[in-house]
């Protein structure tokens, strides 16, 4: 499990294989939605070590990104507040993070933590799965980074398993109204 405490927006973590510390940074570029900082995440090149998104609400509503990477990456100085916020942070949603290219299909919450660095995993208003638990992934994992740890907040699914709480394509609020 990798545990990430961030201290004044910088938290050493260890040596990257290139030979730079890791770190955690701040972005802001003014993405718009989820799906499209998550899309700029995954284009990143190298990869970051761990990735989320944050919700940011000034100087527009927009989402702000936190990376643990030893590359440099510049941000926006109109959105730097964002970006600052984000990195110091207790929380985010974690797009790339250890293991997480290992959470396809369906795997029992056992799995889940033993292929990944997610610590636990949650049923929404109801605690934690059992490890026996069956989780329908959908090829789209998305944790919440609570004070250093990710958890994966889920929902019950038909057939007794269970789904990530967030999906790939949700139906929007009031759809239809």
């Amino acid at each position: 499990m990798t545990t990430v405490t961030p201290a004044r927006g910088v938290a050493t973590v260890g040596v990257t294989p290139a030979g730079g510390i890791a770190r955690i940074v701040g972005v802001s570029l003014g993405h718009r939605t989820l799906a499209e900082a998550d899309h700029w995440i995954r284009s990143l090149d190298p990869a970051p070590v761990l990735a989320c998104t944050h919700l940011a609400p000034a100087p527009f509503p927009h989402v702000a990104i936190s990376l643990l990477t030893s590359e440099p990456i510049e941000t926006d100085p109109a959105l730097r507040e964002a970006a600052d916020a984000a990195a110091t942070g207790p929380a985010g949603r974690a797009v790339l993070f250890p293991g997480s290219a290992r959470l396809t299909g369906s795997l029992t919450v056992s799995e889940i933590l033993q292929r990944s660095s997610i610590a636990r995993v949650e049923i929404l208003g109801g605690g934690p799965a059992g490890p026996a638990t069956v989780v329908e992934t959908g090829d789209f994992v998305r944790p919440q980074f609570r004070s250093g740890e990710l958890i994966l907040v889920t929902t019950p699914a038909a057939g007794g398993c269970l789904i990530p709480f967030e999906h790939r394509d949700p139906t929007p609020c009031c759809a239809g109204h």
